[in-house]
């Protein structure tokens, strides 16, 4: 069974927006930054996409 997530719908702090950048960056994986900050592949997507931000793909 896939992992669930306590947090709905909760804001976005400033340290998780700076950490999001900084691992987008490093060219992390969608799923490795949804498990660092704890937040779903969705929500890391939306504000990936929000930021005008690349999250790697992993081949």
């Amino acid at each position: 069974m896939a992992e669930r997530f306590e947090r709905h719908r909760q804001p976005w702090r400033q340290d998780e927006i700076q950490k999001l950048h900084q691992l987008a960056g490093k060219g992390m994986s969608l799923k490795a930054i949804a498990k660092a900050l704890t937040r779903s592949e969705e929500s890391i997507k939306d504000r990936a996409r929000t930021d005008k931000l690349k999250i790697s793909k992993l081949r």
